[in-house]
């Protein structure tokens, strides 16, 4: 399972809620899961020259769109957006058959 997410999985945020790449990544490993984490740099609402990082190229062949958190299950499942990928992390603990 590969997790895309901006620049880290950090937790500690001024943004209200936390932040999405945190969010997510730690409602994975709640759930008994490590993701290889892939480290997509950029800003999604920066031009598509300045999302070249690697990360960035894929989540948008992935997607459509250069936005992440995006979540890549072992079954290819695809799951985009924190909130949805926390939803699925919850559904989907380790171990079950989704997973």
């Amino acid at each position: 399972m590969k997790l895309y997410v901006c620049y880290g999985t950090f937790t500690a945020t001024p943004r209200p809620g936390g932040h999405p790449c945190g969010n997510a990544y730690r409602a994975l490993k709640d759930a008994g899961h490590d993701p290889e984490v892939v480290k997509s740099y950029g800003l999604a609402v920066l031009p598509a020259f300045l999302n070249a990082t690697k990360g960035r190229k894929e989540v948008k062949e992935l997607t459509g769109q250069y936005t992440v958190p995006v979540l890549v299950t072992d079954s290819g499942e695809v799951v985009k957006e924190s909130s949805t990928i926390v939803g699925w992390a919850e559904r989907n603990p380790a171990g079950s058959p989704a997973a």
